[in-house]
């Protein structure tokens, strides 16, 4: 085979897990040992690693490995980006879509590179809020454009499945910087091409 993605998990990391997940299973009067749920602790160790992988990686420095000298000074967009992330206060999964652009003043970034950014704040427990200005900081604070706009509409599970379990409620948030706050226009324009399809 020419290619093999490969995963890998911290040993320590994941028998601490797997240990306290077992102790869990126990509590909540099941029993570990039977056939279905033998290896749950170590499957489920694993997940919330790859789950929450953000937090091994460098918003800034993925940006940085791919920078690049362009006079380009028109918005940048890579929209709908798939998000997936855990709300903080229940450990429930939130997802959605990102919307993030950005007006360069002399650099641009590879385009992958928006959304390596987005998995890496977004790879971690976080509020939707916080993700939106991490987000939007990491590109203003790396690449020095004239603006970053960046929103997020997404859908919580704390939201759809437990408590006030409004299944179709979507929470939208955004961060602007630079053009984006001071040129409607310009904000206007990011607005609006989030909300059209062109292909």
């Amino acid at each position: 085979m020419a290619y093999t993605k490969v995963d890998h998990f911290d040993q320590d990391t994941t028998e601490a897990l797997a240990f306290h997940y077992k102790e869990i299973l126990k509590i909540m009067g099941e029993d570990p040992e039977r056939e279905g749920l033998l290896h749950t602790p170590v499957r489920v160790a694993r997940a919330l690693q790859f789950l929450n992988q953000g937090y091994e990686m460098d918003g800034a420095a993925i940006l940085r490995s791919a920078k690049f000298k362009e006079e380009y000074k028109q918005m940048v967009l890579v929209k709908d980006i798939d998000l997936y992330s855990m709300c903080e206060h229940h450990m429930l999964p939130f997802y959605g879509k990102a919307h993030v652009a950005y007006i360069p003043n002399g650099y641009i970034t590879g385009l992958s590179k928006i959304a390596r950014v987005v998995d890496a704040f977004a790879r971690r427990l976080q509020v939707q809020e916080r993700l939106t200005v991490q987000i939007r900081d990491c590109i203003h604070n790396t690449l020095n454009p004239m603006g970053v706009a960046v929103v997020i509409e997404a859908s919580h599970m704390c939201m759809q499945i437990r408590g006030v379990q409004k299944q179709n409620s979507v929470t939208t948030t955004s961060a602007f910087t630079g053009a984006f706050m001071k040129d409607m226009k310009t904000r206007e324009e990011f607005m609006h091409l989030i909300g059209v399809s062109l292909h």
